[in-house]
């Protein structure tokens, strides 16, 4: 059984006594099968202690990776037709209307972006809480040991689970002989170059041109931009540690600004704002919050669920263009369109900035929301999203490309590459757009099979990675006598 500190969604998963006469063998066997088993088809498995203060901030992120899987299923079984110019317009838009495209539903359909924002914003809330803690209790030795042991860390846990799936995934082609997308180069020899070419690119942080694509694995487009957001926090939470709580709020404000409106910077103001979000819970916590927050303790119920509201709709902003005349032609946009900043190139940006802090500070002061978060799949949700984000994909190109092939979904390349599997065993094509049955059923299949390969990527890559910067930061310190 796990000690009381340690949850069974992390490292320690229950077990029942076992005979001491068990034989090396059998353990063997029992605990390759109790390793491989996925944990979200046992009782066990789903099964968490009382959650912890914050235990709905790894539901959010759970159910945020899951909206990103659905999207990028929604778009490749509907490529035929073209499915962002449905799915990422306005309901309306072009004299096109669909039930998936209605506000707040739409977010359901086409909700990537405003996941990737969540994801974020959640960030900054959680790379700058240890921090802000030490902060503002004076401790400024300790807060300087922890920045430098996050920031040591911080390239290796986003970026060699990148490494490794992607490696998987290149030689997968090439040991089993299947085509897939990107399209497999003649040689494995020129594949693998291809692979290190691009990613030794892809992951510098300070690159200025280039495709910013990695396109063994296009969804991890976010993961140096997770990196650069995460200097931004460390940086800055090194910047305000001496300041007086007043000031660090209002310097964090000014950044978010300065982010937001001088400079098209969407993804730092994003990471600011969690950060900010953090340093008033902590605040709230300690009932050392400013003032003015007393003022609105009365209403703050209807506040948070107004917010919440908001973001649902915000969270559906059209995306297909950047124009910001076509966002003004959308219906129920017009006068949103006149909000947009100057400086963001994207609109999409900002509406996304807003949505996604006001439903990460809506979530715990709506009782019944906070409480869906915490329930058993999304807690399973969240141990495995970093993985179930980086598997989704390649499993989406190899096994989710021929299974919606056989189901009747085919896309011009299926000629070409898996002509065989096309209308293997045609599905009909009833309901609306989006939720076809030959849409739903497939997931019977590619659910599971993602989120398994996930488990597995967090056993053998993501937690091990985790241990592996730990201890490689511990073995270049100094001896405590020469520091």
């Amino acid at each position: 059984m796990s000690t009381p500190n340690e949850s069974l969604l992390e490292k320690a998963y229950w077990e029942p006594a076992r005979a001491e006469s068990e034989r090396p063998l059998a353990r063997v066997k029992r605990r390759i099968l109790d390793f491989v088993k996925p944990s979200f088809a046992t009782k066990s498995g789903l099964e968490s202690p009382k959650p912890r203060r914050t235990a709905y901030l790894d539901g959010v992120r759970g159910f945020a990776a899951f909206m990103v899987y659905w999207g990028h299923h929604q778009l490749w079984a509907h490529d035929a037709v073209k499915p962002d110019r449905i799915l990422e317009n306005a309901y309306g838009y072009d004299k096109q209307y669909y039930f998936a495209c209605l506000p707040v539903l739409r977010m359901f359909f086409s909700g990537g972006h405003f996941a990737v924002t969540v994801f974020f914003v959640l960030s900054g809330y959680v790379l700058s809480a240890k921090p802000l803690s030490m902060i503002q209790a004076g401790d400024h030795m300790r807060l300087g040991e922890n920045l430098a042991s996050a920031l040591f860390r911080r390239w290796l846990r986003l970026h060699i689970p990148v490494i490794c799936t992607t490696f998987l995934y290149m030689t997968s082609w090439h040991a089993f002989g299947y085509r897939a997308d990107p399209q497999p180069r003649s040689t494995y020899r020129e594949d693998l170059w291809n692979w290190y070419a691009e990613f030794k690119n892809f992951s510098f942080v300070f690159r200025t041109g280039g495709d910013p694509w990695f396109s063994y694995s296009f969804h991890a487009w976010s993961i140096p931009v997770e990196f650069r957001g995460s200097i931004v926090i460390y940086t800055t939470l090194m910047a305000l540690s001496r300041c007086t709580r007043n000031a660090r709020l209002w310097c964090q404000i000014c950044l978010i600004f300065y982010f937001m409106y001088i400079v098209d910077g969407w993804f730092c103001s994003l990471f600011v704002s969690g950060m900010l979000l953090s340093d008033l819970d902590l605040l709230a916590a300690d009932d050392n919050l400013p003032h003015v927050f007393s003022h609105l303790s009365q209403v703050k119920t209807p506040i948070f669920y107004a917010l919440f509201i908001l973001s649902l709709y915000l969270g559906g902003v059209p995306s297909y263009s950047s124009d910001i005349n076509v966002l003004r032609e959308s219906p129920g946009w017009y006068y949103l369109s006149f909000l947009k900043p100057q400086a963001v190139y994207d609109y999409k940006w900002f509406y996304l900035f807003c949505a996604a802090n006001f439903v990460v500070v809506s979530i715990p002061h709506i009782s019944w929301l906070k409480a869906f978060f915490e329930t058993r799949f999304n807690q399973y949700l969240g141990r495995v999203s970093f993985a179930f984000y980086l598997v989704h994909g390649p499993i989406l190109w190899s096994l989710g490309d021929r299974v919606y092939a056989a189901a009747g979904w085919s896309r011009e390349s299926h000629i070409m590459t898996i002509p065989g599997w096309m209308n293997l065993l045609p599905i009909p094509k009833i309901g609306p757009f989006g939720l076809e049955l030959s849409f739903l059923l497939p997931h019977l299949i590619l659910l599971p099979v993602t989120l398994w390969l996930a488990e597995l990527v967090t056993k053998l890559i993501d937690e091990p990675t985790v241990d592996f910067s730990q201890w490689l930061y511990r073995k270049t310190l100094a001896p405590a006598s020469k520091l």
